[in-house]
């Protein structure tokens, strides 16, 4: 068993920069394996196959408007001197055929998505034909293939559709049912596992009392965990007992844990020593505020290929949510194949206020928007949840940066969509 020195209660001998734990976090944050599900339950699934139509689609002539199916060469010759006359055989709605072959000087009353009978190649529109009773007088003739919308029209036999790494969207979803595939090979989803520690900590569910407080973290991880592509398989609430928290390390079978709390260099914080011992610890400590007690590693998972990642997050509930945002929900997308970058919108803002940032630092800036300029909420206060709540974007300052001076303008993450 690996010893190292104990840092606990002795503060940070070495922070490693933001930039490299990025670097360490795409390294080993492979794609996962795939699995087949229902295509009704692919969307914002990533595809691991590509997709190679075996039908046309439609795999029939049909009617694109409204109107009467017939033979467009009978029609030639047609003009308001010459008017023709046809007769009309039928009607014809979609989802129905008309199984007699319809003759030159003959039309058969047709609505759009109805199949094209045998003996037509053309739609003449219904405001290009006058009705008399059951005749149609046409002043005009019509080209082969007006108005018809021809087989493989929208998609051909052993057309390749969608290649393997897209993220499905609805219309996607659309797609692949339109040609009859009832199942589709996606990348499964990463399984997360929350260990929420602190003898401090009441489940949410509980009412605060005494100095005990409200576990605010696991219901703001929950709902970017799924967000970002992750299915969460438990929450556990631990107290600071080194033993158990080591027990939930060891038999998790998630691919990707956080813990919460416990992370920093106090006389209760386990997580760091723990992942030191039962694998690899590769970052303890990062030069951004809040989040600076951020861990991450790596512990043996269930058979020597399999390797789970740790994600060691400050219980101060802003510091946890940006730890999480900055690093583990970019894992978790790079594992299930979507883009690394944030999921929010961009926007260049101009600051109405100054931002002072120490050089060296990364600082994680709260701001409110109002008429396209930023206002300055808050920088620091790890603990200030409601910061966040009260502010509609969020700014980084460059680690070799002083910060911004009002009146620049800089870009900023939106936290709505």
């Amino acid at each position: 068993m690996k010893s190292k020195a104990d840092i606990r209660m002795r503060g940070f001998l070495k922070r490693t920069p933001v930039k490299k734990l990025l670097e360490l976090i795409k390294e080993h944050s492979h794609l996962l394996s795939s699995e087949e599900i229902p295509t009704s339950e692919a969307s914002g699934r990533t595809l691991a196959q590509e997709i190679i139509s075996n039908v046309n689609v439609p795999n029939f002539a049909r009617s694109a408007m409204d109107g009467y199916a017939l033979d467009a060469e009978s029609t030639f010759g047609a003009s308001t001197y010459n008017p023709l006359m046809f007769r009309i055989v039928g009607q014809l709605t979609p989802g129905d055929t008309y199984d007699a072959e319809v003759q030159s000087g003959e039309a058969l009353s047709i609505m759009t998505g109805g199949p094209l009978p045998k003996g037509t190649n053309a739609v003449l529109i219904a405001e290009n034909a006058e009705l008399f009773d059951n005749k149609i007088q046409i002043l005009d003739s019509v080209t082969p293939g007006k108005n018809v919308g021809q087989i493989g029209e929208d998609i051909k036999k052993n057309q390749s559709l969608l290649k393997s790494g897209r993220v499905l969207r609805p219309q996607d979803i659309g797609l692949l049912t339109s040609i009859g595939l009832k199942s589709v090979k996606v990348l499964r989803k990463p399984e997360v596992e929350l260990l929420i520690t602190g003898d401090e900590l009441l489940k949410p569910i509980e009412q605060a009392r005494g100095v005990k407080i409200i576990d605010s973290n696991s219901a703001m991880l929950s709902p970017l965990i799924k967000r970002d592509g992750g299915l969460l398989n438990a929450v556990h609430q631990l107290p600071d007992e080194r033993d158990l928290l080591r027990k939930h390390l060891i038999e998790s079978n998630a691919d990707l844990l956080c813990v919460t709390g416990g992370t920093s260099v106090g006389i209760e914080d386990h997580g760091p020593t723990l992942l030191d011992e039962l694998g690899e610890l590769l970052v303890h400590g990062i030069p951004m505020r809040p989040a600076a007690p951020t861990g991450f590693g790596l512990i043996p998972g269930k058979s020597n290929c399999d390797v789970k990642k740790v994600f060691l997050l400050p219980g101060n509930p802003v510091s946890c949510l940006s730890a999480y945002d900055y690093f583990v929900g970019r894992s978790l997308r790079l594992m299930s194949g979507r883009s690394e970058d944030w999921p929010y919108r961009k926007k260049i803002v101009k600051l109405a206020t100054k931002i002072s940032s120490q050089i060296g630092r990364i600082e994680y800036v709260r701001l409110r928007i109002k008429k396209n300029r930023a206002f300055f909420i808050a920088a620091g206060g790890a603990s200030i949840l409601s910061s966040t709540t009260e502010a509609d974007a969020f700014l980084l300052t460059e680690q070799e940066s002083e910060g911004f001076a009002e009146g620049d303008e800089v870009l900023v993450w939106l936290y709505d969509e």
